[in-house]
C-alpha cells in the first residue's frame, strides 16, 4: 500500500521539493554575491543557470506517480470554470445530451424489463414455452401437455396454464376478475414462495374438480381484502363455486405473462367446476393451455427441442387423428408464446435503433458546437501552444470539458427517464383488462446510462481533435484557428451538421410514416360499422347458468333490449370482434372427408343471432341471413366470408355448398356470404371466417349484445344497465361503445405513433438547434466582412445569401440524404409500423415541408441579424 501513502503525502513532498530548489538557488546566489554581484543579478544568474524552475518541478513530480491524475483533476476544475463562465453553451450542451440519453435510457429500460428479464422467478433463463413449429399455434391440448410432462427427459418440470375471467364473490360483493388456471405443479416449478399461507401442489389434484382451492395475488389481497392475514382459510366463490383461499402470492410475482397481471390462480382441473366443459381437459384436439418448461441444468436448447419432437412423433403414431403432424419448438416466455413475442421484440429493437440515432444526432450536434467553441478559443490555444503546452494537454482539457458535460447530461437524462418510467409503470391502458407495463431501472440500466454518457462525451470531445492536432500557433494568432481557411472549404462542423440533419430527417420521416400507419389503421375496412353501436358483454357462466340455460336467457335479453326506445337493432355474438378474448378458430374439411388428420385450413368461428348482421352493419353479399328457425332441430347452416369461400371452393358464389368441421359428422351448408373483415388484429391479412346460428352452436364463451342506437352512449348505457339488471341482478356486465372497445386493437398503432412521434419531435429540436448554431456562428464570424460589404453598397439580400448560403445548402443536402436513408430503412420501420411506406408521396412531401419549416425557423434570427448590420457601428467597435 505504498502508493496510498504516497498519494496522501504528495503535497508535503511537493512542498519539500520547492523548498529544496529555493535553498539551492539561494546558495548559488550567495556564491555569486561573494564574487561581487548584486542580489538581483545573483538571483537572476542562479535561475538562468538552474533552468526553468516550474518545468523541473513538473518533471521531478513525474517520478512520484500521480501527475497524470493531478493533471486530469486540474483539467476538470478548469473545464468546470469554463462552463460556469459560458452558461449558454453549458445549458445547450447539457439539455441536448439530456434528451438523447433520456430517450435511450427509457427505451433500454423497457427492452430490459420486457425482453432481457421478463419473469420475476428463479432461473428465468431456463424457462421456455412449448409451441408448435407452425407460427400461429401457441397452445397445446391438456392431454398432450400431460404426455410431454411425463415422457420428457430434458426438463426439471413442465407446467400448463391458461388465462380466464370469472366472477369472484367475497364479502357480499361479486366482481369480474381475471386469473390463471394452472397445473398443480405451477408454483413448485417456478420456485415461487408464498407471502401468506401456502400454494397448492401436484399432490393436491386427484382428478377433475378435486382441488377446490384458490391463491390470491398480492394486489387482489390488498385491494379486495384490505391486506387481512386471516383471509387464508376463508372461502370465496368463483362463478358461484366455493373455493378455499390457500395463500397469497408475493408482491413481485405476477404470473408467467409480462403484461397480464392476474387476481388469482386456481388448479386447471377445476375447469369443469367453474363452468368449463370437460372436453376442455379431455379432448386432444382442443388447444387451450400454454405449456412452459424449465430445462435441466446443462441441457441445451437443441437437446430439449429434439426430445420434445421425438415425443411428438410417438404421440402422432398413437393418436393419428388428433395429433397428426404434431411437433414442438421452444420460445422465450412472457408474451403468450409468440402471440405477442415476435411483434413486441421487433417493435422494441426497432425503437431502440431509432433511439440510438437520436443520441447520435445529439452527439453530432454537440460535436459541431465543440468544434465551433474550439475555433472561438483559437487565440487562447495559440498562446498555450506558444508557451510550450503540448497538444495532448490541450486535447485533454477539451475532453475533460466534454466528459463533464456528458456526465451532467447523463445524470439529468437518467433522472428524466426515471420520472417517465414511473409514470409508465402506473399507466394502465385498458381499465377493464389487467394490462400492466412495469418498468423500473435497475443496476444494468444505470450502467448503460453511464456508458452512454462517457461514450458520447468521448465521441463529441474527440471531434475537434483534428483541428487541435493540425493547428499552427502562428496561424492561430492571426486568424483564430484558421477561420478564413475553414470558411473557404468544408469544415468539420459542416460535416457534423449534415450528418445531424440527415439523421433528424430520417427520424422525422419515421414519425410521419407512423402517422400514416395510424391513419390507415383507423380507416381500414373492418367488415362492420362500429359507429353508433354499444356493446353489453356478460358471462352467463359467471352468473351460475348451465349450458342448457343459455339460449332462453339470451333470447330474453334480446327481447327486453329491443323494447328500449331509440334502439334500431340488437343482436348477439359470442366474442367481441377486435376485442378482448377474440378469436377462436377451427379446422375445416371438404364434404365427404373421412381422414381428419390434416385440415384444409383454420377459420375464425363465431356464433351469432339472426339480428347480428343488422346491428353490426356487416353486409350480406349473397344468400340469406339466419332465422330463429335455424335451431338445433334444423339442418346445420353457416355464413362464410369471401376469403373462406375462395379458399374452400375457389369462388364466392358458394350458396348451397357444404363442408365439414373436425368435431362433427353433419356437413354445414353455406346459406350466405358476408364481407371480409378484421377479426383479431388490424394488421392481419384477410382471414377466413364462418358464422354459426346461435341456437346451433351454444358454447361457454361470452354473450355480447350489439346494440345500434342513435341515442348518446351514456344514455343508452344507463338504459341497458337497468334492463339487463332487471333480468338477473347477478349478471356481470361490461358496457362500452364499440369504438372504445377497439382500443386494444388500436394500441400497437398508437404505441408506434407515440414512440416515433416523440423521437420525431426530439429530432426536430436537434435540427433547429444545430442549424441555428451554425447559422449564428457563420454570421457572427463574418460581421466585419459583411459590414464592409454594406459600406461598399452591397444589397441586403446578397448579404443574407452570402451569410446563410452554406447552412441552407447543408440543410438541403442533409435532408435529401435523410430521405434516402428513410427509404432504405423500410425494413426497420416495418418492424414498428403497420404497412410502413416511406415511398408514400404524402410522407415524402410532409418530410420536405417539415424540414423546410424547421430550416426557416432556425435561420430566421441569423437572417435578421445579417439584415440589420450597421457598418459604422462595427467599424467603431473594431
Amino acid at each position: 500500500m505504498e502508493w496510498v501513502r504516497r498519494l496522501f503525502s504528495r503535497r508535503r513532498r511537493y512542498k519539500d521539493l520547492s523548498v529544496s530548489i529555493h535553498e539551492h538557488l539561494e546558495e548559488k546566489a550567495d556564491e555569486l554575491m561573494d564574487e561581487g554581484m548584486s542580489r538581483e543579478q545573483a538571483m537572476e544568474a542562479a535561475r538562468r543557470a538552474f533552468g526553468n524552475v516550474w518545468l523541473i518541478e513538473e518533471r521531478s513530480r513525474e517520478e512520484w506517480v500521480w501527475p497524470q491524475l493531478e493533471g486530469l483533476w486540474s483539467d476538470l476544475k478548469y473545464a468546470a470554470r469554463q462552463l460556469w463562465k459560458h452558461p449558454g453553451f453549458a445549458v445547450t450542451a447539457i439539455v441536448t445530451l439530456t434528451l438523447g440519453i433520456g430517450v435511450n435510457v427509457v427505451v433500454f429500460s423497457v427492452l430490459n424489463a420486457l425482453i432481457v428479464r421478463p419473469l420475476q422467478v428463479s432461473d428465468p433463463q431456463r424457462l421456455y414455452n412449448v409451441e408448435h413449429k407452425e407460427h400461429g399455434w401457441y397452445s397445446q391440448s391438456y392431454p398432450d401437455y400431460l404426455d410431454y410432462r411425463d415422457r420428457n427427459s430434458t426438463f426439471d418440470g413442465m407446467i400448463a396454464y391458461d388465462t380466464n375471467s370469472a366472477a369472484l364473490g367475497a364479502r357480499q360483493t361479486v366482481t369480474k376478475n381475471f386469473g390463471y388456471l394452472v397445473s398443480g405443479n405451477y408454483f413448485d416449478v417456478l420456485g415461487v414462495q408464498p407471502l401468506l399461507g401456502r400454494f397448492f401442489h401436484a399432490n393436491d389434484e386427484h382428478g377433475f374438480s378435486s382441488a377446490p382451492y384458490i391463491v390470491l395475488s398480492y394486489d387482489c389481497w390488498r385491494a379486495r381484502f384490505q391486506s387481512e392475514p386471516n383471509v387464508v382459510g376463508s372461502t370465496v366463490n368463483l362463478n358461484r363455486q366455493a373455493l378455499t383461499v390457500l395463500g397469497v402470492a408475493p408482491k413481485e410475482f405476477h404470473g408467467t405473462e409480462v403484461f397480464f397481471w392476474p387476481d388469482f390462480w386456481t388448479p386447471i382441473t377445476n375447469g369443469p367446476l367453474i363452468g368449463y366443459s370437460r372436453h376442455y381437459l379431455e379432448n386432444r384436439s382442443t388447444h387451450n393451455a400454454f405449456v412452459l418448461g424449465k430445462l435441466k441444468a446443462g441441457v441445451t436448447f437443441q437437446q430439449a427441442t429434439d426430445d420434445l419432437n421425438a415425443i411428438s412423433r410417438r404421440l402422432a403414431e398413437e393418436y393419428p387423428t388428433a395429433d397428426y403432424g404434431l411437433n414442438a419448438r421452444l420460445v422465450k416466455p412472457g408474451f403468450m408464446g409468440d402471440l405477442w413475442g415476435d411483434s413486441t421484440r421487433d417493435f422494441l429493437v426497432g425503437v431502440m435503433a431509432l433511439a440510438l440515432l437520436v443520441l447520435l444526432a445529439a452527439c453530432a450536434n454537440l460535436g459541431s458546437i465543440f468544434a465551433a467553441r474550439a475555433a472561438d478559443r483559437g487565440r487562447e490555444l495559440a498562446i498555450r501552444l506558444a508557451i510550450g503546452s503540448s497538444r495532448w494537454v490541450i486535447l485533454r482539457g477539451v475532453l475533460a470539458e466534454a466528459i463533464l458535460v456528458s456526465l451532467a447530461g447523463g445524470i439529468a437524462g437518467t433522472l428524466l427517464a426515471s420520472l417517465l418510467l414511473q409514470a409508465l409503470s402506473r399507466w394502465q391502458p385498458f381499465v377493464e383488462f389487467p394490462f400492466h407495463v412495469v418498468v423500473l431501472p435497475d443496476a444494468k440500466v444505470y450502467g448503460v446510462a453511464l456508458l452512454l454518457s462517457l461514450g458520447s462525451g468521448i465521441l463529441f470531445g474527440l471531434l475537434p481533435a483534428r483541428q487541435i492536432r493540425r493547428s499552427d500557433a502562428a496561424q492561430l494568432m492571426k486568424s483564430s484557428l484558421g477561420t478564413d481557411v475553414l470558411f473557404r472549404r468544408l469544415a468539420l462542423r459542416d460535416v457534423l451538421l449534415c450528418v445531424q440533419i440527415a439523421l433528424c430527417t430520417l427520424l422525422v420521416t419515421a414519425s410521419l410514416v407512423a402517422l400514416r400507419g395510424m391513419e390507415r389503421s383507423l380507416h381500414a375496412p373492418l367488415g362492420f360499422q362500429p359507429q353508433g353501436v354499444m356493446l353489453a358483454g356478460t358471462d352467463l357462466t359467471m352468473a351460475g347458468y348451465k349450458e342448457e340455460q343459455f339460449l332462453p336467457v339470451q333470447k330474453r335479453m334480446l327481447q327486453e333490449t329491443a323494447r328500449i326506445p331509440g334502439i334500431s337493432a340488437v343482436g348477439i355474438i359470442d366474442r367481441t370482434i377486435l376485442g378482448e378474448g377474440c378469436c377462436g378458430s377451427e379446422g375445416v374439411f371438404h364434404a365427404g372427408t373421412t381422414d381428419f388428420r390434416k385440415e384444409l385450413f383454420d377459420a375464425r368461428n363465431f356464433s351469432i343471432s339472426p339480428e347480428y348482421l343488422a346491428a353490426s352493419g356487416m353486409r350480406l353479399l349473397s344468400g340469406r341471413n339466419f332465422t330463429w328457425h335455424d335451431d338445433a332441430d334444423a339442418p346445420p347452416v353457416v355464413l362464410v366470408n369471401e376469403t373462406f369461400a375462395r379458399m374452400m371452393f375457389g369462388r364466392t358464389d358458394v350458396v348451397g355448398q357444404r363442408f365439414l368441421l373436425y368435431r362433427g359428422t353433419n356437413a354445414k351448408e353455406v346459406v350466405g356470404v358476408v364481407e371480409d373483415g378484421k377479426y383479431q388484429s388490424l394488421t392481419e391479412d384477410a382471414q377466413p371466417a364462418m358464422f354459426f346460428p346461435l341456437p346451433q352452436e351454444i358454447n361457454d364463451n361470452d354473450t355480447v349484445l350489439v346494440v345500434r342506437s342513435s341515442l348518446p352512449p351514456a344514455e343508452i348505457a344507463a338504459a341497458l344497465d337497468r334492463t339487463l339488471t332487471s333480468i338477473d341482478p347477478n349478471l356481470p356486465l361490461t358496457l362500452h361503445s364499440w369504438p372504445d372497445a377497439l382500443d386494444l386493437a388500436l394500441f400497437p398503432a398508437r404505441a408506434a405513433t407515440a414512440a416515433l412521434g416523440i423521437m420525431g419531435v426530439l429530432a426536430a429540436m436537434l435540427a433547429v438547434t444545430g442549424t441555428f448554431g451554425v447559422a449564428t456562428y457563420s454570421v457572427s464570424k463574418r460581421m466585419k466582412e459583411l459590414g464592409i460589404r454594406v459600406a461598399l453598397g452591397a444589397a441586403r439580400v446578397e448579404l443574407m445569401r452570402s451569410a446563410l448560403g452554406r447552412p441552407i445548402i447543408l440543410l438541403l443536402s442533409g435532408s435529401l440524404v435523410g430521405l434516402v436513408l428513410g427509404i432504405l430503412a423500410s425494413r426497420l420501420l416495418a418492424q414498428i409500423v403497420y404497412e410502413a411506406t416511406p415511398h408514400d408521396p404524402l410522407v415524402l412531401a410532409g418530410t420536405m415541408l417539415t424540414m423546410a419549416l424547421l430550416g426557416l425557423l432556425a435561420t430566421w434570427i441569423p437572417a435578421r441579424q445579417s439584415l440589420l448590420i450597421d457598418p459604422a457601428r462595427l467599424l467603431r467597435e473594431d
